[in-house]
């Protein structure tokens, strides 16, 4: 689990996936259903859990889908509009990599979801979306799948004019915040945005 260090929004429901409960107990976050395998959340969280009588949503070991993924789904079925997934970076860099792309996955696209872990902000963005940081800020913009086109940036020190992003390029790597906001818009295709705070 790694706690981010970006303030962590208000909830009206709350899902913790299988070891998210222990990160959520820590954070003094009430939890309203518990999902996944089960394998990593500690004994005391979950039996705490069920004495209190939280739903808790029991998958086998050998299921298809991380327990994050499932979690997301159980957001969307409770009717979420935008869903703050908090910490997850857990140390596995495959399980980060897979839950970054999983932020660009179709099956989320009507809805807005958004990742806190660590120091960083991050999201999908298909439209259009504004960072509030300081001047010194860090973001990253990675095109997912396909180019990103249409792409204009404002706030940032290398700005971007109706241009293009292209897959698995590294040019839209640690742009700089020249204001305490920055902010993309884009015609088409999938953004993962990385906002990274300076320290200080």
């Amino acid at each position: 689990m790694t706690e981010p260090t970006h303030p962590v929004p208000d909830a009206e429901y709350v899902i913790a996936a299988d070891s998210g409960l222990d990160l959520a107990n820590a954070l003094g976050v009430r939890v309203d259903l518990v999902v996944g395998d089960l394998d990593s959340v500690s004994p005391s969280a979950l039996a705490a859990a069920r004495e209190a009588g939280i739903e808790i949503d029991e998958y086998p070991p050998t299921k298809d889908s991380t327990d994050l993924e499932l979690s997301l789904a159980a957001a969307v079925r409770h009717g979420a509009s935008r869903i703050v997934i908090v910490g997850g970076g857990g140390g596995r860099i495959d399980h980060l990599l897979a839950t970054a792309m999983l932020l660009a996955s179709p099956a989320w696209a009507d809805v807005d979801v958004e990742w806190l872990v660590g120091s960083a902000h991050i999201l999908a963005i298909r439209t259009e979306a504004t960072f509030e940081g300081k001047r010194g800020d860090l973001l990253t913009l990675l095109a997912v799948g396909e180019p990103a086109d249409g792409v204009t940036t404002r706030g940032l020190q290398f700005a971007l004019v109706d241009d293009v992003l292209l897959a698995s390029s590294t040019r839209g790597v640690s742009n700089v915040f020249v204001d305490d906001t920055a902010s993309v818009r884009l015609n088409n295709g999938v953004i993962l945005a990385i906002h990274e705070r300076v320290a200080g």
